[in-house]
């Protein structure tokens, strides 16, 4: 039996070094396409990156199943495989990522996918995120070099492929933006120093310094985005702040595509920049996801251990494709497809997965909830409240398996809890209400420019982050804008057609109205007519298939992580 292990084994590592080999050739692609401005190769190609984790999965899967044969149960030769696996793996820099590798192969291969803790790596390695300050991963710049020297040296160490558009006013712009944020409050000192990470962050149409200053005792992050339009490349803001920082790396946004060495050190740095976010946000953030859900789910372990409170119902209307069931103590919700769709929905559960994986592959402009998928995921049978069990029984119960003291889910996903947009509009103050119903409309609109239609545009299926900022979370009824047909209403000319009981004119399956969206959007008083006269292009039919044409002639409209205001150039084309 030692003699099968060690070929299992080597599969499985080759299987990963495949893995990260092409995942770096995807990532190094990156800095290519921004220099080129070639958006369409650049969404392309970060497709086909989140795409690549299943397709080798799959792959090798087949070939391990038709290896290990009747002994894809035998407990002992697995416990061999990763013995050897784990000889393999020993001293890699990406060691955290070829154990969740591991995982995915076991589960994958092994009847049921339950969790096994002593065959897979279910509790946490030792993995240091201690960042030092000396680390060849930055590049250093003394406060002694002077401001200006440091702000030229950056941009002549970063070069990003192609000229800038005016580099001498992108100088000026940033020496203003250090002076008006640190040099007005502090004083700069003999140790102060700034950093930068030499790796670039690219997303979307623009590319990502990731830096701190020493200064005052402390460190400051900063960000320094850049953007290549049509007149070259140029610097667009400099952010400080730690909001819109943490923004830029959100569960709504899709994952950068940054060259990383030691993942572990790069997730230490980003951890002394954006102190508040999870481990397991991070390695989503740089385009690990799988080692993220598996962070994700360790933390979730954790949580169980230290806490005593109930699973029950999430709060809000009950949706009519998922159930939804939350743990107060924890900011995740759990949605599960239900067995039976009351009508009108008429689609199946494979294609409300679809849904699901059509959001994951797609660019979420920071206005889609993030998801992980999970199969037979545990849940102490003793955490569940009796009125839980039972909605899950009544909605869900072919999804469901009792098996000793837990509640076995065969499919769910998970997604960051947020507070309901119609429950929020329910309390909230006027002048509350006008900002989260501005951002609301302005979430359509965003998710319309990334060609995505969101179909039930209810206000139950929209939630508000912690920052207030309105994001869609009901993806079983999305399309893409370029399939829907945006129409006026035709006007009732004779008392047929005025009184008649159902529309008196052909509408087509995918026909959008949008002069109906006034009739349910909102329906506050206080509310209601500032809604309508802030967002009219959203009850314009014409404005809605401007945007059809810009994305068929091929256009990327860039969707900014940060406000317009703090844009050096505000006019200017990306």
């Amino acid at each position: 039996m030692p003699q099968r292990a060690l070929p299992l084994a080597k599969k499985i590592y080759e299987g990963y070094c495949t893995y990260i080999e092409t995942f770096n050739t995807y990532t190094r692609l990156a800095p290519l396409y921004f220099a080129q401005r070639n958006w369409i190769a650049m969404q392309l190609n970060q497709r086909q990156r989140l795409r690549l984790y299943k397709d080798l999965l799959f792959h090798l899967i087949t070939i391990f199943q038709e290896m290990l044969g009747p002994d894809s149960t035998n407990r002992e030769i697995w416990s061999l495989i990763r013995a050897e696996y784990q000889l393999m793996i020993q001293g890699r820099p990406d060691s955290e990522l070829s154990e969740t590798f591991f995982n995915s192969v076991f589960r994958k291969t092994f009847p049921d996918n339950f969790l096994d803790e002593e065959l897979m790596y279910v509790q946490a390695p030792e993995i240091s995120y201690d960042f030092q300050e000396n680390s060849p991963l930055l590049n250093t710049y003394p406060a002694k070099m002077g401001l200006e020297p440091i702000i030229r040296q950056i941009l002549e160490d970063y070069d990003l492929g192609a000229p800038f558009m005016d580099k001498e006013q992108d100088i000026k712009y940033l020496i203003q933006g250090v002076k008006d944020v640190i040099l007005s409050r502090y004083q700069v000192a003999e140790d102060a120093k700034t950093q930068i990470l030499k790796s670039v962050f690219y997303r979307n149409k623009a590319a990502y310094l990731i830096g701190r200053t020493y200064v005052g005792g402390k460190w400051m992050p900063f960000i320094i985005p850049f953007l290549h339009g049509p007149k070259g490349i140029f610097v667009d803001t400099l952010i400080f702040d730690p909001h819109l920082m943490s923004h830029l790396f959100s569960f709504t946004r899709s994952y950068f595509m940054v060259n990383v060495e030691i993942p572990s050190q790069v997730i230490g740095f980003l951890i002394s920049v954006i102190p508040h976010k999870h481990i397991h946000e991070l390695y989503n953030a740089i385009g690990f996801n799988k080692h993220g859900k598996t962070l994700f789910y360790r933390d979730f372990l954790n949580h169980l251990r230290k806490t005593e409170d109930q699973f029950e119902i999430a709060p809000g209307i009950k949706g009519m494709v998922m159930t939804v069931f939350t743990l107060p103590s924890l900011n995740i919700v759990f949605k599960l497809i239900k067995d039976h769709f009351e009508p009108p929905k008429n689609m199946t559960r494979q294609e409300v997965r679809e849904k699901y994986k059509l959001v994951s592959l797609h660019d979420r402009v920071g206005r889609m909830a993030d998801t992980h998928e999970f199969e037979h995921f545990k849940i102490p049978l003793s955490r569940v409240s009796k009125e839980l069990m039972q909605e899950l029984r009544n909605t869900t119960n072919s999804l469901l398996k009792i098996s000793e003291d837990y509640l076995i889910i065969k499919h769910l996903y998970t997604e960051r809890r947020l507070i309901p947009l119609n429950i929020y509009l329910e309390a909230c103050s006027t002048e509350a209400g006008k900002k989260a119903v501005e951002d609301y409309g302005r979430a359509i609109l965003q998710l319309a420019q990334a060609n995505i239609f969101p179909g039930d545009m209810m206000t139950k299926n929209f939630g508000l982050t912690r920052q207030k900022r309105v994001i869609f979370y009901d993806y079983d009824e999305i399309e893409f804008l370029e399939d829907m047909n945006f129409r006026e209403k035709p006007i009732a000319e004779t008392y047929e057609q005025i009184y008649a009981a159902e529309p008196w004119y052909e509408i087509h399956k995918n026909d959008v109205f949008p002069e109906d969206f006034k009739r349910w959007m909102i329906g506050r008083e206080d509310l209601r007519p500032h809604f309508l006269s802030y967002h009219q292009d959203l009850f314009n039919p014409a404005y809605w298939n401007s945007l059809k044409e810009r994305i068929a002639q091929g256009e990327l409209i860039h969707a900014f992580p940060y406000p317009e205001e703090i844009r050096f150039r505000p006019f200017e084309q990306d």
